[in-house]
């Protein structure tokens, strides 16, 4: 009799250990799950490192890119990707949107993208390059400039960009995990557009790129 309810009792204890083993399984395998909107930010992030690492590629001068160990971002945050209607502005003139140097660039409002973020709606001009519609891979680029409340303290003072494609309808995903800093904050012999002020939101958009430092 004793001896069987041992055996019951290390019969219990183990099934009670595999139960447990298969629930930390499961726990487990839910922590570390990503959505693929996110997985894809991740990979965005990693090839933009890879191209300030490469040196035919980078905008970092040589004695920065040495010591380069990878830009600075945001946690990926899916609340930072979102649908926009994208109004487009077939009548707009053409005008010189002024850069950090003397050169202008030469810009159309394509369209206005309206949507929402922490909860309050916003409505920013979506540009296209007059030059860049004739260069083979960019017949379809879009340039979204903004501001924000993280500027001059989190981000670079001076904005933030997108690179966006002409979508077939008039929704437009923007992505703001995906905002960049100019390449003249990386390195003065680049003429950076001018973020207009009309783009500016008053949030903070805590997602892309934060500020760098070459110290």
């Amino acid at each position: 009799m004793r001896r069987f309810l041992m055996a019951l009792l290390l019969c219990i204890l183990g099934l009670a250990c595999r139960q447990a083993k298969r629930y930390h399984d499961q726990t487990e395998s839910s922590t570390i799950y990503m959505s693929k909107q996110l997985q894809a930010v991740i990979r965005y992030q990693q090839e933009k490192d890879a191209e300030f690492r490469n040196p035919e590629t980078s905008p970092l001068p040589d004695r920065y890119r040495k010591n380069f160990e990878g830009l600075d971002f945001f946690p990926p945050n899916e609340e930072y990707i979102v649908k926009a209607y994208l109004k487009r502005t077939p009548n707009a003139k053409p005008f010189k949107m002024p850069t950090t140097t003397d050169r202008n660039s030469y810009e159309v409002v394509f369209g206005i993208a309206t949507f929402q973020l922490n909860g309050v709606a916003y409505e920013l001009e979506v540009y296209r390059g007059l030059d860049l519609m004739t260069r083979p891979g960019f017949e379809d680029y879009l340039f979204l400039p903004f501001l924000d409340r993280t500027n001059g303290e989190e981000t670079y003072g001076g904005g933030r960009y997108l690179d966006l494609r002409v979508p077939e309808g008039d929704t437009l995903v923007i992505d703001f995990n995906r905002a960049y800093n100019p390449y003249c904050v990386y390195n003065k012999k680049f003429s950076c557009p001018l973020v207009p002020r009309q783009n500016f939101m008053d949030t903070r958009v805590r997602a892309g790129e934060k500020q760098f430092s070459m110290e």
